[in-house]
This record gives structure tokens, C-alpha cells and sequence, in this order.
């Protein structure tokens, strides 16, 4: 059967694409190590093509709705963000010029806002597929991830989010400073939740608390996973203190399901908040229906 629509998933260091039929059923997924950050822009196309390979009408145009990375500045081709207050994916897609006319391509764009200034590109989908098994939520959504998301929604918009750097501060931390001597892979739980307590308790002192891992190493062999663990307990308890006039006290769902959204969620729960979790797996595609629904309604 050949596919009425491609959704695709254009991200940083990878991509996917489903083919889906009318009734928005999967017919085929594929993947790409291929992600933005390898491409120049002329290559996009022919990476597509590659990937889509039998997937491709003999006549006809396909149509190919493509979130993420893609959009952005230096990627295909730049979908400008979209200002919000707004609903989270489906309106201002940019059409595409391709030389191989099967093709009919529109990239969704991302978000941004002002005051203080902030984007994101991508997570308005994974909010778009949330809102679409959950129209009427009204509270924040937390996204984990190198760059995590913390995102007001209300009456089916997106009104206001934050993003900290968390994970990259962590990758850095342990790849180039000086803790890396002393921080190796691995996991203590009693290490984590002390060092998450610490950080919720005094989070303007987590400068303070940094050169003890390197030190306790030197001193009293602090493990390394040990340090790995509370460094990680650390940044995200002073991430939880900071966003708390965000999320507290109003209805709070993590999107995720690996352990890096499992220790946020826990770290939530910790501080009295109900806190539901959505699996990751799905929900960008559930996002890119939704916005191609949007789109043809806007047709």
C-alpha cells in the first residue's frame, strides 16, 4: 500500500520518518543517523529520497510534513519561530522547493517568546501529540533532556516555558572540567538524593559544591560513580528549586520514560508534587497528526 503522507522527525544528530495512511495508521518507519548537525542544506533532499526509497509514488506528489531541526536557521530550510502566546504546532508550516517533484514538502515551525527570551524547536510537537490525548490540560509539561523544557499550557496554548541547561552543563562538567578526573559513569541512589536535597535546600549554593567532588576524590577516594551520581543530584535539585514558581502548585506531567525523566518526576514527587508521566515513544508522531489535521483544516 502506498502511503497517502510522510511525518518526519528531523533532529540534531538523527532522523525519522513514518508512512502513514489516510486513517494516520503506520505503514512504515525508518531511521537516519543523518541528523541536521551533519547536513548542509542542498543534502536534505537527497537524504529523504534515500530514505523514503519504495516509499515514493511512481506519479502524483507525496505529501511530507517534517518537524525539528530541519526548520532551523542553518538546516533545510528556516521555519521562523512562531510567537506565542499560541497553539503548539499545525499553523505556519513553510512549503519547500524540490527538484524532484514527488516531493511536496512543509516544515513546521518552532516557538518563541520574548520576555525573557527563549525558543524551542521539536518539543512543540511532542506538546502538540500530549494535548491531543489530553485537549483539556491546564498546567506545565516538563521535557527532559540535554535542554530541558518546562512549558505553561492553557486552554489547548502554549503560554510560556523556560529552558535550562542542565544536561549540557552535566556533559561538560564531566567531559572537560576538572571533575572528570574524579566522575565516571555509573549510578548510587543514596548519592543522587543527597545531592538533589542539598541543591533544593540551598540552591545559590551549588558553586560551593562542585570542587568537594574533586577534593573528596583526592582526599577520601570518593568513587567515581559516587560524584557522578550526586554531581547529577546537584544540578537538577538547583534546576527544581529555580522552576519552582512554575510548576508549583499546578498540575505537572513529565514527558519521557527513560531514567533521566524518572529522576526529574521522582525529584518532583519529592517536593509533594503529583506528577504524571507520558511515554516519549509515540508522541511526536501523535504531534505530527495533529498538526497535519490542523493544516488541512486551515486549508
Amino acid at each position: 500500500m502506498r502511503p497517502a503522507w510522510i511525518a518526519v522527525d528531523w533532529g540534531t544528530s538523527n532522523m525519522r520518518l513514518w508512512a502513514l495512511d489516510g486513517n494516520g495508521a503506520v505503514l512504515a518507519e525508518r531511521r537516519s543517523p543523518r541528523g541536521m548537525g551533519a547536513l548542509e542544506s542542498t543534502e536534505y533532499e537527497g537524504v529523504l529520497l534515500d530514505l523514503l526509497g519504495d516509499l515514493l509514488p511512481g506519479t502524483g506528489r507525496l505529501p511530507v510534513l517534517v518537524c525539528g531541526m530541519a526548520g532551523a536557521r542553518t538546516g533545510w530550510r528556516e521555519a521562523a519561530y512562531l510567537p506565542i502566546p499560541c497553539a503548539p504546532a499545525g499553523t505556519h508550516a513553510v512549503a519547500v522547493e524540490t527538484a524532484d517533484r514527488r516531493l511536496q514538502v512543509h516544515i513546521l515551525p518552532g516557538l518563541c517568546q520574548s520576555a525573557p527570551a527563549d525558543v524551542m524547536r521539536g518539543e512543540e510537537t511532542q506538546i502538540a501529540g500530549f494535548l491531543a490525548s489530553d485537549p483539556g490540560f491546564d498546567g506545565v509539561l516538563c521535557l527532559p533532556g540535554t535542554h530541558c523544557k518546562w512549558v505553561r499550557v492553557t486552554e489547548g496554548r502554549v503560554a510560556h516555558f523556560r529552558t535550562t541547561m542542565t544536561g549540557e552543563i552535566f556533559a561538560l562538567l564531566t567531559e572537560r572540567s576538572l571533575l572528570r578526573h574524579s566522575i565516571s559513569a555509573g549510578w548510587d541512589e543514596a548519592a543522587f538524593a543527597r545531592g538533589l536535597a542539598e541543591a533544593i535546600a540551598h540552591p545559590e549554593a551549588l558553586p560551593l559544591a562542585l570542587f568537594p567532588l574533586r577534593a573528596e576524590a583526592l582526599l577520601s577516594d570518593l568513587p567515581g560513580d559516587v560524584a557522578w551520581a550526586r554531581l547529577s543530584g546537584l544540578l537538577i535539585g538547583a534546576e527544581l528549586a529555580a522552576t519552582r514558581t512554575l510548576w508549583g502548585e499546578r498540575r505537572l506531567a513529565v514527558i519521557g520514560d527513560d531514567p533521566l525523566a524518572a529522576l526529574y518526576a521522582g525529584g518532583l514527587r519529592g517536593q509533594g508534587a503529583e506528577v504524571g508521566m507520558v511515554p516519549a515513544g509515540e508522541i511526536t508522531l501523535r504531534g505530527l497528526r495533529a498538526a497535519r489535521a490542523a493544516l488541512e483544516a486551515a486549508a
